[in-house]
């Protein structure tokens, strides 16, 4: 079943971009810009920080319309009642996230190049699974790459929203688009620009791709 709400700008924050005090401005700007999901991405801060934040930010998105939610943290996702988590290959699995979220949350989940593993975690209940890098990435350079073919492919298998990841810009996103992705997650190419109006800009020309 696609949900219908995986689609567009998905925007991750990131620490080692956005000082504190920047986290909600530059997150506003964002949104402001057309981010239909929000992702709070945050191993550094402290657990009472990573809460007061998140609730801020979910705070954000509900006045703009847009989706949050909250990276590796099912429980976390769970006491501020986000719109959900995003989960990695190692982060204690779909089912335990779905027990703390309970039905009705959104499950995303990464896949890496891995079709095998888009399809089982589709078939454990995920709203959706992350494809990439697709492109050389400054926020995990470290990342296998992935060929865009991936996404052709698994819209063949799968019925759940495709989200590609990895060195996307208003450059070289379109294409992602024409091979099947239904959301675009940016990182350094939204979050980079020191001044929330640079960030406001680039989330309209992620957005105009769409």
């Amino acid at each position: 079943m696609k949900h219908p709400a995986i689609h567009g700008l998905y925007a991750i924050t990131d620490p080692a971009l956005i000082p504190d005090r920047q986290l909600l401005p530059a997150a506003e700007a964002a949104l402001r810009g057309g981010a239909r999901l929000l992702q709070y991405r945050d191993k550094t801060a402290t657990p009472e920080q990573r809460r007061q934040r998140a609730a801020q930010l979910q705070a954000l998105c509900r006045q703009h319309g847009a989706l949050f939610l909250v990276n590796d943290d099912p429980a976390l996702a769970a006491d501020i009642d986000a719109d959900g988590v995003h989960i990695g290959q190692s982060d204690g699995g779909i089912a335990r996230a779905r027990r703390l979220l309970g039905p009705g949350k959104i499950i995303g989940v990464t896949c890496h190049s891995d079709l095998t593993l888009a399809e089982q975690a589709a078939a454990a209940g995920a709203d959706y699974v992350a494809f990439g890098r697709f492109f050389p990435s400054r926020t995990k350079p470290q990342a296998p790459p992935a060929d865009p073919a991936i996404l052709d492919r698994a819209r063949q298998r799968l019925t759940i929203p495709l989200v590609a990841i990895g060195g996307i810009d208003p450059s070289n996103g379109a294409q992602l688009l024409k091979w099947g992705a239904d959301a675009l997650a940016v990182i350094h190419a939204l979050f980079s620009y020191p001044a929330p109006d640079q960030v406001e800009q680039a989330a309209q020309q992620l957005s105009a791709l769409f």
